[in-house]
């Protein structure tokens, strides 16, 4: 109880309030050519190195305690706490989803916030790996970490990128191990079903669709894009539309006739393809029992997604986030880690799941994001953060972290 009643004192006795709201002005305040905003900025510092200097003489660890204050709020310090007495270690690694995780269309204008970006550096200063994982290419990633994060991060050695949901991981500075192309140790079998996908997808569409998709510049995965704003209501039809037929064209692929077989597997082994199906009307005629022990047993290696007014995709079930996360802790060292993962989709669930059944971390999730995440993170730890606020459970594990180092 010791750490609890120096919480309860801490938040009870000092300004926690201001204190945080001085940080994060001096961490945040912009780079500007202004004599007067110099000084105030100097100013705030001062103030701020007072306000830290008063909890320091009143706790025996009083650097901590005044960081944590700087950084946390009161309700974000009890839950660290609640975290440290539940698994008694510090979080050794970010796992970290971008798109609706991160940054939101509907939240941050698709931006990382400069606070969520502040707060990645300063894990990264305190030796905390960073690994990013996205279903998004390489290239798009690439380029906003190193616009958001800095080029001297994303090259320190010490931060990882996942892509493509974990067909491929980019680790600079690791020589030989700086770019592991995971999908090149699939068998011939599958490669040839997705290099078949790939040459005829588009080029094989009907013209509404071929007019109003994109392929997304993957080294691996096809993905399906609309060319309307993600979300709106024609990039719903035309994703919708793109699934039946990514589904038609995959069991084309498998075998001959094979597109009913594909609806017929998928449609039984996913609730919300079912569900985009019957609105459509293409129902598959044949039941899933009658599917050919061969057949099925590809599709069994294939994986559909399915993002409502963003994507239609195909992708190896061998190759996921979870392996992806694994081979990139592997490059960047972490023996044992105990990560913190967040994310919004079914790809992130697995990672969650992955994270919980080995003991291997902690899982937080957008208010917004998929059902069954969600449920998984609010059965477990209730990290839970509205859209846009990353920032918040950022704040939660910087301070359980500095508990952790407390004993």
């Amino acid at each position: 109880m010791e750490r609890y009643d120096a919480l309860y004192r801490l938040y009870d006795e000092f300004d926690a309030k201001t204190l945080r709201a001085y940080q994060d002005f001096v961490n945040l305040f912009p780079p500007v050519d202004s004599r007067v905003a110099l000084e105030h900025w100097q100013s705030v510092s001062e103030e701020l190195d007072a306000k830290k200097d008063e909890i320091r003489d009143e706790f025996d660890a009083g650097e901590t305690y005044a960081d944590i204050a700087a950084h946390a709020t009161r309700d974000q310090a009890f839950t660290a706490l609640d975290l440290y007495s539940k698994y008694g270690r510090a979080v050794n690694a970010l796992v970290l989803d971008v798109d609706e995780t991160l940054r939101s269309a509907g939240g941050t204008d698709n931006e990382i916030p400069r606070e969520t970006l502040h707060l990645l550096t300063e894990f990264h200063e305190k030796g905390v790996p960073i690994v990013v994982c996205t279903g998004q290419t390489l290239e798009n990633v690439k380029g906003f970490a190193i616009q958001g994060l800095g080029n001297e991060i994303v090259h320190s050695g010490n931060l990882s990128i996942v892509y493509e949901a974990g067909t491929g991981v980019f680790t600079p500075g690791h020589g030989a191990d700086t770019k592991r192309l995971l999908y090149e140790e699939l068998d011939d079998e599958i490669r040839t079903v997705f290099d078949t996908v790939r040459s005829r997808v588009l080029s094989a569409a009907p013209d509404e669709l071929r007019r109003c998709t994109h392929l997304q510049g993957n080294e691996f995965n096809v993905t399906m894009k609309p060319n309307f704003e993600t979300g709106n209501s024609r990039a719903v039809e035309v994703i919708d539309d793109a699934l039946v037929y990514l589904l038609d064209l995959l069991g084309e692929t498998v075998a001959e006739d094979g597109s009913d077989w594909a609806r017929a597997y998928y449609v039984d082994s996913d609730p919300e393809i079912r569900g985009v199906l019957e609105e459509q009307g293409e129902t598959p005629e044949h039941d899933a029992a009658a599917i050919p022990e061969n057949v099925r047993d590809t599709f069994e290696r294939i994986d559909v997604a399915y993002y409502e007014g963003d994507a239609a995709e195909i992708g190896s079930r061998e190759l996921n986030k979870v392996v992806g996360v694994e081979a990139a802790l592997e490059v960047l060292g972490v023996d044992d880690p105990f990560t913190l993962v967040m994310g919004d989709s079914k790809s992130d669930l697995r990672v969650m799941r992955w994270a919980a059944e080995n003991d291997r971390g902690i899982a937080a999730a957008p208010e917004h994001a998929s059902r069954d995440a969600l449920d998984h993170v609010v059965r477990t730890d209730e990290l839970v953060f509205d859209r846009g606020k990353a920032g918040d459970v950022l704040r939660t594990v910087y301070a359980l972290n500095r508990l952790a180092r407390l004993g």
